[in-house]
């Protein structure tokens, strides 16, 4: 005959078990966490010495400068669409011309 398990004993065992993966899982997001306070602090100094605000100043550096690449790239965007135009209407007057 085979010995049957007590309820409770079950439950007890798969409450165990169910610890133990939470235990292992809260290892795990404790790890990523430290890993990524590492990350940041070595982001943040950005050089020896330098201030936890370096990288904010520079992320403001770089959006400055991606807006004044934007404003270039909207002229040249309108420069081109110019002579585009330009480039047609002398096309229209060689053709009109040829007919003549």
């Amino acid at each position: 005959m085979s010995n049957p398990v007590r309820p409770d004993i079950a439950a007890f065992e798969e409450l165990q078990y169910l610890i133990y993966q939470v235990g292992e899982e809260l290892s795990g997001f404790r790890k990523r966490a430290q890993q990524a306070e590492q990350r940041l602090k070595t982001i943040a100094s950005g050089k020896p010495g330098a201030s936890p605000l370096a990288a904010e100043e520079r992320v403001a550096q770089l959006e400055a400068e991606n807006a004044r690449l934007r404003q270039r790239l909207a002229t040249a965007e309108a420069q081109s669409a110019k002579m585009l135009d330009q480039v047609r209407f002398l096309r229209q007057q060689h053709v009109l011309e040829g007919e003549s």
